[in-house]
């Protein structure tokens, strides 16, 4: 390791030793091949949480008003330490962050899996807040800063970005279908669950089991993490130089849209696609228990619907660099995709009033072309975004975007939850989905990255 500074200078620009900003000579393809491993471990056990977290908590006893609090502590420590800790990436290492983020997270479920006193289940889930925030942004910075050290800052970025992000949506797929089945299957028999119960003392229920699970993956990407993403020396970070350089690094981010337009643009995007999830995270369980008749199947089918959506992201990730194509560049391509999107809430808004097996599935499809577009909008985004910022605020500019997303969506939230019920709150997400397309119309002159790392 290189000794840390001693006159003062911020470790995120203190220079290498030797100059050699390779990463143990990865290609363009291993590069990619391990990114996409990392973030399909990483979001394997968000997705086996999903379907039963909310009904192990019930089960632990908890009120739905507690359940709220747990979830809220999610949320604030997540919305806090965002900043702070895409600036601590981009100042001790890809790797390290998101190694602890592995931790954390695992810590967290392993608590919520077998915790059953309301503080225990808190814990567990601010921890899982603090490892959301650990882990935006620092395995795509270092995809990005592995290729463009490799092949320069003309290197195709979209490629990686569209597989990486296929590769979560899938693992989100395929978590919440094992989520919602492993209880089930424990279930049945003569004695559903029971024999579980007792050979735990109560520890351990059906429910549990995808969440320990999840705890486990998350054990196997810890080391994934250690032994896959390596990196260049950086300087030896001390603690005092910590302290000193995450302020600057946070400070730097939240300039970014102010002094750059098309970082604005994204960032505005950005808030335009978290109102649009708020809107389906909100009321699409509701719908689907109208449509059933009750609150039990109306859970199926949400996890049915929740499944198909992810799906539906992973392909139009997939499909995000033929799209550029076809598109004739990135923007347009946001400009398309969100499109997509916006036509699917209209078509949500259009038939919510309605009944029959038509309009069924019309607003089937209608769920799907929203993910599909948004799936297909965000490695365009992100590669105008990644070539718009340097390596020392690459994971920081990362982490702005999701404080972006949070903020926007926790608002819309709010407001959707005052509108009455109709079509009027999904055609408020098709409009602000809509507005954030349409930013995209006007074309952005490129500008040089400084201290951009070439080949």
């Amino acid at each position: 390791m290189t000794p840390a500074p001693e006159d003062g200078r911020d470790l995120a620009t203190a220079p290498r030793q030797g100059g050699d900003t390779r990463t143990d000579g990865l290609d363009e393809r291993t590069a990619r091949r391990r990114f996409v491993a990392v973030s399909f471990l990483f979001w394997l056990p968000a997705g086996l949480t999903l379907a039963p977290l909310v009904l192990l908590l019930t089960e632990r006893g908890l009120a739905l008003a507690a359940v709220a609090g747990a979830f809220a502590a999610h949320s604030l420590t997540a919305a806090a330490l965002e900043l702070p800790t895409g600036g601590l990436s981009d100042v001790i290492g890809r790797r390290a962050v998101l190694a602890w983020a592995g931790v954390l997270n695992a810590c967290a479920l392993l608590l919520v899996g077998l915790g059953s006193a309301f503080w225990v289940l808190a814990l567990g889930t601010a921890l899982m807040g603090a490892g959301r925030a650990l882990s935006s942004g620092p395995a795509e910075a270092w995809y990005v800063d592995t290729v463009r050290a490799r092949s320069g800052p003309d290197a195709d970025l979209r490629t990686g970005l569209a597989r990486g992000s296929a590769a979560s949506s899938g693992a989100i797929a395929l978590g919440t279908l094992l989520g919602g089945g492993l209880p089930w299957l424990l279930g049945l028999g003569p004695d559903p669950g029971d024999w579980l119960r007792r050979a735990t003392s109560g520890l351990v229920v059906p429910l549990s089991v995808p969440v320990l699970l999840g705890a486990a993956v998350q054990i196997v990407f810890i080391l994934h993490v250690l032994r896959a993403l390596t990196e260049p020396p950086r300087p030896a970070a001390t603690p005092r130089g910590v302290l000193r350089s995450v302020p600057g690094t946070v400070v730097a981010g939240l300039r970014l849209g102010a002094g750059d337009a098309l970082i604005r643009r994204v960032l505005m995007t950005t808030g335009a696609v978290g109102t649009a999830l708020a809107v389906l995270e909100l009321l699409t369980p509701g719908r689907a228990a109208a449509l059933t008749g009750t609150a039990e199947s109306g859970a199926v089918l949400f996890a049915g619907l929740a499944t198909a959506g992810f799906v539906c992201s992973a392909l139009g990730s997939h499909l995000a660099p033929l799209v550029a194509r076809l598109a004739g560049g990135g923007e347009r391509a946001v400009l398309a995709s969100l499109g997509v999107s916006a036509a699917g809430l209209l078509t949500l808004g259009a038939t919510v009033s309605s009944t029959g097996p038509q309009t069924t599935a019309a607003a089937a499809a209608g769920y799907g072309l929203v993910y599909l577009g948004l799936g297909s909008a965000g490695p365009s985004e992100n590669d105008l975004l990644h070539r718009r910022v340097d390596d020392s605020g690459r994971a920081t500019a990362l982490s702005v975007q999701s404080l972006a997303q949070q903020l926007v969506g926790a608002t819309a939230g709010v407001v959707v939850g005052l509108l009455p019920a109709g079509p009027l709150p999904w055609l408020l997400g098709a409009l602000a989905l809509l507005t954030g397309g349409l930013l995209w119309i006007r074309r952005t002159a490129a500008v040089p990255v400084p201290g951009t790392t070439g080949a």
